[in-house]
């Protein structure tokens, strides 16, 4: 059994920064890609950033140059370093791997960004 847990959500004031942390547990093997997505209140989950196999890194539009997903050498871990934030990046933040084939989603890390 797998397991995602996030942390590093927070209160944070506009261009501030945050790191969200993306832990893996369990039977992990087989790695592929592993990224983030959030939702904000009233709208749909969309894609933030996502990191390949390969070490390619996609972003969606409005975090570009704003954010940066990385990944530990285990592979086990995603992170997401986020500055210059806006309000309208507040939301609350999931993160995914796919292990094994299969994909595993965290619960979720709020992130607040308001003066």
């Amino acid at each position: 059994q797998v397991q995602l847990m996030e942390s590093g959500g927070d209160l944070v004031q506009p261009g501030g920064s945050l790191r969200l942390s993306c832990a893996a547990s369990g039977n992990i093997f087989s790695v592929g890609p592993m990224g983030w997505y959030r939702q904000a209140p009233g709208k749909e989950r969309e894609f933030v950033a996502e990191l390949r196999s390969g070490g390619t890194a996609n972003y969606r539009n409005s975090v570009k140059d704003r954010f940066t997903i990385s990944r530990d050498n285990t592979g086990s871990a995603v992170y997401l370093q986020m500055n210059s934030l806006k309000d309208e990046d507040t939301a609350v933040y999931f993160c995914y791997m796919m292990i094994g084939g299969n994909s595993y989603w965290g619960q979720g890390t709020q992130v607040t960004v308001s003066s």
